[in-house]
């Protein structure tokens, strides 16, 4: 892991996370119906709602198109979804550009090979412990969390708390 990405930490005010592999852990549980089911890890979540709270710009960028899934991080206070994503770094262009956001402001975790393109353009690429090798390799930080299992939480929490915005009364309801 290279300890320069905390040099970068500072400047962050905006996240960009892909769903499978990063919020969940790329498993896909499928209903007798056919519906396909993500489990999500609670202390991701508190961070996520937590950075909406402070200010900051969440933003999800997936291939996915779970409805469920919407409805979940919607229920974080996160506002801004392109699902069904296949180039993300054109959605990510579109979102940065609508929001007047600069990329040496911007984080992108990801954790497969459609991340790449998007994850090279922003400051801080960074991905969950069990990303594929390509992912790893580009990556400035490299979480020591897998997907699903608090990799967003732990990026989340460094930005927040080297910029003054993690300690304090925050409410853990609907986390």
């Amino acid at each position: 892991m290279d300890k320069s990405y905390k040099a970068i930490l500072n400047d962050i005010s905006t996240f960009i996370f892909d769903v499978d592999g990063v919020l969940t852990d790329g498993s896909v549980f499928i209903a007798n119906d056919g519906e396909l089911l993500r489990s999500m890890n609670v202390k991701d979540g508190y961070a996520l709602k937590t950075a909406v709270r402070k200010g900051y710009n969440v933003c999800i960028i997936t291939g996915g198109n779970n409805n469920g899934v919407k409805i979940r991080l919607q229920g974080l206070g996160i506002k801004d979804f392109y699902m069904n994503a296949h180039l993300k770094a054109e959605h990510l262009t579109e979102y940065l550009n609508k929001h007047n956001i600069s990329l040496n402001n911007v984080l992108f975790m990801g954790d497969d090979i459609p991340d790449i393109p998007a994850m090279k353009m922003v400051a801080l690429p960074c991905c969950p412990q069990d990303a594929v090798p390509q992912i790893k390799e580009i990556s400035v930080y490299v979480s020591h969390k897998n997907g699903g299992r608090g990799c967003a939480r732990d990026i989340i929490e460094q930005v927040l708390k080297v910029r003054g915005d993690w300690e304090g009364n925050f409410s853990a309801k609907n986390d």
